[in-house]
């Protein structure tokens, strides 16, 4: 919201400085964005033109010689057609910055005459749009003295930053009121004097779908001429960011401004018919004041003639009904609008206005009548012509909500003891209506503060008016022990899964949370307590079940566009069902092409490989470990998801129940389900389900367990069936005596014919580490003897020959 001090003290009698408005203004709650004081306009002076010769080198100069007040004539070359001996203008001497062109002026040469600087256009002030010639003073403007206050320019713009719930503010009045009430001035006189008016309007309105529109308004002022606003509303809707356009127009925007009465004005002579407030219908089109045709839907409200429609309700009026230079009779409109359609069809037709801004947030309702008056009040002066009755349709009148405060509650929400009678006096000039003596006291809320509806928003209202400055400032307790950690176990397993897989060369991602059904179902998703009942696109229709669909297609988009390696991740959310406990936090990666961890492409050496399943598996691992999850201990086995390639994928576990994670390379089919191309391996790990870790001692302790003696390293191999797993082979030869087997290891598969058919040769290393004494021959024989056994009798295999 951006305003004038000048516009401000319109309605607000006081002597407070521009430093003071701005401070108070932060203090009661409307924060100021910046300030604009102006100082660009500051170095303009008012000067006379002495002299004008023409240029010796250019029919279209003119060389002026120009008195700017100090007793020295400069030299000026001025190419502007009203230019002559006796102008007073505007004169920026060297060193000025012009804003309108954007330039610092400097002393320079023009068709070899010097120029000290130039008479100014009221485009180069950004004070119009008219740059036809150089501003033509009276000529008694006092020469020497600054242009910005001869001009009433130096007018400082304050713009507030607005939250949502603040529709009052919204206005100038609105604004004012605050200030005064925070008891700095008075504020001027909010009535409206009605205007009288002949006759009654002879445009009917008539109102379909009153559930959109609780009231209308509507005034003809007959034989009006339209042109040109006062310079005084130009400026002032130019130093807010509005570009003047005619005398009607603009004094619908001011209103907007001035009194947060969004209006809107209509050719009455291009109206056919009578006006009909409704619902839009399919195939319901209009041009609107932008320039452009928007298609209208039944969510949206309408106001129609019999020509068609002629404004979208509260968001934008059309082009053909529009008001211009040959207006004669206009029809002044001001009504009430639904908020909540408001800003759907705003949103849906992707239109911003300043009257969308207003009613979304809720106008007052009682100045609807008034605000027809204020304006028509404003045509008559500035425009002339003859008014009508105002017709009122549909208004049932205000009923104010009436909320019971208890006194306490102000103590008791915010800290601070404020004497009641402050408090009831704040709610009073406020605009609120206090009834009662006693500890509990009614309020009844004003028509323009459609925020209020309990009583925290009242004790909200006393404190920001009696001020936050007031709230003593506590030191923060001492603690008598080292604080606890702030982030929870998820969040830092989040953190450090993220940076474990972007060591690994991967790039993180950010994909949607919705996916199209047909991938939902390809990752155990589709059904229906994950559908979206209004989904926002038809691809998005279903929440994820898995972070993979994102990460493939993410990929794949990469490599249509030339980019085939690419190696990503994502830590996220996925979705099991429409609760709360369905949720999880996964964290998920997919590598495709070559994109593997020591680099991909080509080398001197030839093409680096394509992904596999055991880089998905070593990028799962790290994610894993990276979140406390104890590796040493973890279980890969066969059964992982559809999704995967059922001979090369895997599942994570902890134990027999608990699932950590899956890997592997992507089925044929799931990839042609996704229309994409690999090679494509990935990972899921479920980073919510790893043990929380124990509690460590807070004093460090001694390790008493290290060995004194030097570990041995002894190799086996084995021949078992092809159906045999590595891990259940090496989880027996571990079983086999766990107090001095330190750990087992494959470092070799094999399958020939000279194993026998249906057979391999697994070999793995045992390390032995010996804790009580150096172990004997002996020791080493009873010891390799058990791991055969143990091997023997778990998987049916034999010591390799």
């Amino acid at each position: 919201m951006k305003f004038t001090l000048s516009w401000l003290k319109d309605h607000l009698d006081t002597d407070a400085s521009l430093e003071q408005i701005v401070e108070r203004l932060t203090s009661i709650g409307l924060e100021v964005e910046s300030v604009d004081d102006k100082a660009a306009l500051k170095p303009f002076v008012i000067a006379k033109v002495l002299t004008a010769s023409r240029h010796p080198d250019a029919d279209k100069l003119q060389v002026l010689t120009v008195d700017t007040g100090d007793g020295k004539p400069v030299q000026v070359v001025c190419g502007a057609p009203n230019a002559r001996a006796g102008l007073v203008g505007a004169f920026a001497a060297p060193g000025a910055y012009v804003p309108g062109i954007d330039v610092t002026l400097s002393v320079g040469k023009i068709r070899g005459v010097e120029s000290h600087g130039m008479m100014c256009s009221e485009r180069e002030l950004q004070l119009s749009d008219e740059h036809n010639g150089i501003i033509d003073l009276p000529a008694d403007a006092p020469v020497g003295t600054s242009f910005a206050t001869y001009a009433h320019l130096d007018d400082p713009m304050i713009e507030i930053n607005l939250t949502p719930n603040r529709p009052d503010a919204t206005s100038v009045h609105g604004i004012a009121r605050d200030l005064a009430a925070s008891g700095l001035g008075t504020l001027k006189g909010d009535a409206v004097e009605p205007v009288a008016g002949e006759g009654d309007c002879p445009v009917k309105v008539s109102i379909e779908a009153p559930e959109l529109c609780p009231g209308f308004a509507l005034r003809l002022v007959r034989g009006v001429k339209n042109g040109p606003s006062p310079k005084w509303m130009q400026q002032r809707l130019l130093a807010i960011g509005l570009r003047p356009i005619n005398a009607l127009v603009d004094i619908t925007n001011y209103v907007t401004f001035d009194r947060g009465r969004p209006l809107h004005v209509f050719d009455a002579k291009k109206v056919a018919g009578n006006l009909v407030v409704r619902r839009g219908r399919d195939g319901d089109k209009v041009l609107a004041l932008d320039g452009r045709e928007y298609s209208l839907t039944p969510e949206m409200c309408v106001i129609a003639d019999d020509n068609g429609v002629e404004s979208i309700a509260g968001v934008m009026g059309g082009e053909h009904s529009g008001c211009d230079e040959n207006t004669t009779d206009v029809l002044i409109e001001s009504a009430l609008w639904d908020p909540i359609t408001t800003a759907r069809t705003g949103r849906a037709l992707g239109i911003i206005t300043d009257a969308r801004y207003r009613f979304e947030r809720g106008v007052d309702p009682e100045f609807m009548v008034p605000g027809v008056e204020l304006a028509t009040r404003l045509v008559l002066e500035l425009c002339g012509g003859q008014p009508t009755k105002t017709d009122l349709t549909g208004y049932a009148g205000h009923t104010a909500k009436v909320v019971s405060l208890p006194l306490a509650e102000i103590k008791r929400l915010t800290g601070i003891e404020v004497e009641k009678a402050e408090s009831l006096d704040i709610l009073t000039r406020l605009g609120f209506g206090v009834k009662g003596d006693g500890d509990v006291v009614d309020v009844a809320v004003p028509s323009w503060r459609p925020d209020v509806d309990g009583k925290a928003d009242l004790v909200e209202e006393v404190m920001r008016i009696h001020g936050v400055d007031n709230i003593a400032p506590q030191p923060l307790g001492a603690h008598d022990a080292v604080n606890g950690k702030i982030l929870t176990t998820l969040q830092i397993r989040t953190r450090s899964a993220r940076r474990a897989l972007a060591v690994r060369g991967m790039m993180e991602a950010v994909t949607w949370s919705f996916i199209p059904a047909k991938h939902a179902e390809l990752f155990g998703g589709g059904h229906e307590s994950l559908r979206l009942s209004n989904p926002i696109a038809a691809d998005m229709s279903d929440m994820r079940p898995s972070l993979l669909p994102g990460l493939i297609a993410a990929a794949q988009r990469n490599a249509d566009r030339g980019i085939g390696d690419v190696a990503l991740f994502e830590v996220s959310g996925t979705y099991e069902n429409d609760t709360a406990e369905g949720q999880r936090r996964v964290a998920a990666g997919v590598r495709r092409g070559t994109a593997k961890l020591e680099g991909s492409g080509r080398y001197w050496s030839g093409n680096a490989g394509n992904v596999g399943v055991f880089d998905a598996k070593a990028d799962a691992i790290a994610a894993l470990e990276a979140c406390g999850a104890p590796v040493d201990r973890l279980q890969i086995e066969t059964g992982a998801p559809d999704w995967y390639h059922p001979g090369r994928s895997g599942v994570i576990k902890l134990g027999p129940k608990v699932v950590l994670g899956t890997f592997g390379e992507f089925h044929p089919r799931t990839l042609e389900g996704l229309d994409v191309s690999g090679p494509l391996c990935g990972f899921e790990v479920y980073v919510d389900a790893v043990p929380e870790p124990k509690a460590k001692p807070t004093k460090t302790k001694p390790r008493l367990d290290l060995s004194a003696f030097q570990a041995v390293k002894r190799d086996f191999a084995f021949v078992v069936d092809k159906a045999v797993e590595a891990g259940t082979l090496t989880r027996a030869a571990l079983a086999a005596d766990k107090k001095l087997i330190s750990g087992v290891s494959v470092f070799d598969i094999f399958e020939g014919a000279s194993l026998g058919e249906g057979k391999k040769s697994i070999a793995i290393e045992v390390s032995i580490q010996p804790v009580e004494k150096t172990l004997t021959d002996q020791d080493f024989e009873a010891l390799a003897a058990r791991i055969v056994e143990n091997v023997k009798k778990q998987t049916g295999g034999a010591l390799r020959s």
